[in-house]
């Protein structure tokens, strides 16, 4: 018999995490109740170091005190196990795996490649910007003449997985493109994946967990400047004589300036 949605629900996340965005969405649309955590990830609560030991990341949902990590993870278990609610999967088998598929690609191929653009300045950064371009013409074709080809959504006539994964995320896109000042995603040449992003955008239910543009824009202002400053004073350090010694040092302080992007994702 399926569990109704109750208090027993709980969600620990970031206000500017894209993956705890997707988690938020899926609950809204399926019309699942729960209750919402703020994680600071600067000083991690003991209940998040607890219930994701592994990663120490959010989003991490809890069901009935029960711990689901990881944001893809979290969106196929609350489809699973609400399936009378909306659903967020498709029912063909092939459907869903192209579902999966593209939803990694989102977090192995685009997701990094938008990072490194944010995270990069000069000749690197354009090299990073012509990655995503690559990855947005793989999208594009596919909306053209491939498998979503003629959709309103990926998921169909309504907001499925991948619109889910995708959008979630997205919207980061026109603050990066301010903050890096940048062009990422091109009308022009992007004509389908722009006209779905403004759409899936457009909706009630992604306008209500959507963070406010200028409190996104300061956010991204003050991570990106940490970021680079950090790197040009590893630079600095890297080429001094105490340059090897610190090496060590200076790429553990790069891991742990580059978390803050994390907040745009974590997992």
């Amino acid at each position: 018999m399926e569990e109704q949605p109750s208090s027993c629900l709980k969600l620990l996340g970031s206000w500017a995490s894209s993956y705890t965005h997707r988690v938020q969405l899926a609950l809204k649309l399926k019309g699942i109740e729960f209750e919402y955590i703020e994680e600071d990830l600067a000083n991690k609560s003991p209940a998040l170091l607890l219930n994701n030991p592994i990663y120490k990341k959010v989003p991490v949902l809890l069901h009935r005190d029960r711990p689901v990590p990881e944001s893809l993870v979290i969106l196929h278990y609350i489809d699973e196990a609400w399936p009378s609610t909306l659903p967020i999967m498709p029912s063909d088998p092939y459907e869903r795996a192209l579902a999966r598929f593209w939803s990694h690609f989102a977090d192995d191929k685009l997701g990094p490649a938008v990072g490194a653009v944010f995270a990069s300045s000069g000749e690197a950064q354009k090299a990073a910007v012509e990655q995503v371009h690559d990855n947005f013409r793989l999208i594009e074709s596919e909306l053209r003449d491939g498998a979503f080809k003629g959709r309103r959504f990926f998921g169909g006539d309504r907001i499925g997985l991948l619109d889910i994964v995708l959008g979630c995320g997205s919207y980061w896109l026109a603050v990066f493109e301010e903050v890096a000042e940048v062009t990422l995603l091109d009308p022009e040449p992007f004509p389908l994946f722009h006209s779905w992003l403004k759409d899936f955008e457009g909706q009630e239910e992604v306008k209500e967990i959507i963070p406010a543009f200028d409190r996104l824009l300061e956010y991204a202002k003050g991570v990106r400047h940490m970021m680079l400053s950090t790197k040009a004073n590893s630079s600095t350090a890297a080429g001094s004589p105490v340059g090897n010694c610190a090496s060590e040092s200076s790429s553990n302080t790069s891991v742990t300036v580059t978390a803050p992007t994390d907040q745009l994702g974590e997992n």
